[in-house]
């Protein structure tokens, strides 16, 4: 990744409805969600919630499918995966010991 792809994403990310949505999304990781069920659940207006998935999209955070009528959108692991690994590609001068209390701090379930 490069600089200008991760200034890109933490961008978008640094916006609290994106930071929501695309937190939602990773909850429903790999299936994602129908656009009108997150617009629900953030309680926030259609128009808003498209603008800021497209915000997300452009930025590799988001993907979308259409289904029928509606799109379903999922958040972009490897997207995700890209940046963290950008972040911490320079970590820890060698000794990957020391980013074990970061990654640590990174739990799946």
């Amino acid at each position: 990744m490069e600089s200008k792809n991760a200034i890109e994403a933490l961008a978008a990310l640094a916006q609290e409805g994106r930071l929501a949505a695309f937190r939602l999304l990773v909850k429903h990781a790999p299936d994602g969600l129908p656009a009108g069920e997150i617009a629900e659940r953030l309680e926030m207006p259609p128009s808003t919630l498209s603008t800021n998935l497209s915000i997300l999209a452009r930025a590799g955070l988001v993907s979308a499918t259409r289904e029928g009528r509606s799109i379903r959108y999922r958040a972009d692991m490897s997207g995700m995966a890209a940046l963290l690994a950008y972040l911490m590609e320079d970590c820890c001068g060698a000794s990957p010991a020391l980013c074990d209390p970061v990654i640590s701090k990174v739990t799946c379930c």
